[in-house]
């Protein structure tokens, strides 16, 4: 079975519990439909909410982007469980193709970033656009459990994250 998939089309799975993945999702969103309509490029630009995403939304996407929130030194529960549903189901099915990362923490972030990468070691993903963490700079229980609004530096580089990658298919 060939990994090989006509078309170019980026998916973008989010999850958020405050807000700020979910705009850093829609950030990116916005920026690779942009430079698709910059370089009058035919490809398709997708976002799922993590606990919508099936199989064949990953295996009809040629790169990805995921962006989630750390929650406890790890990823928000919703996206682990979104990785689990489809982990198995696209096992050497998707090796080779595009991702990169936006995790959103309240202060490191770390910890949800490397298990991210670790799973997409698995697939054997190559991570063409670095990651990034966006510091939230939360580190009280009232401002942990707040809504969130990126800054624009924050926005811009969600955006930057989703412009290149769609660029690079």
């Amino acid at each position: 079975m060939s990994n090989e998939i006509t078309g170019k089309t980026l998916l973008i799975v989010w999850h958020s519990r405050t807000g700020a993945a979910e705009a850093a999702a829609m950030q990116a969103y916005e920026a690779a439909l942009a430079i698709g309509r910059e370089l009058d490029d035919p490809g398709d630009v997708c976002i799922r909410r993590a606990c919508e995403v099936t199989p064949d939304d990953m295996l009809a996407a040629s790169a990805y982007l995921f962006c989630a929130p750390e929650n406890l030194a790890s990823l928000s529960g919703q996206m682990k469980e979104c990785f689990d549903r489809l982990y198995y189901p696209v096992l050497h099915r998707i090796e080779g193709r595009h991702f990169s990362a936006i995790i959103t923490a309240g202060s490191d972030g770390e910890g949800a970033l490397r298990q991210l990468r670790r799973i997409c070691s698995g697939w054997r993903l190559n991570e063409r656009v670095p990651a990034i963490i966006l510091n939230m700079r939360s580190d009280t229980e009232a401002a942990i459990l707040a809504p969130k609004t990126l800054s624009e530096a924050q926005r811009q580089q969600a955006g930057e994250i989703g412009a290149t990658l769609f660029a690079l298919l």
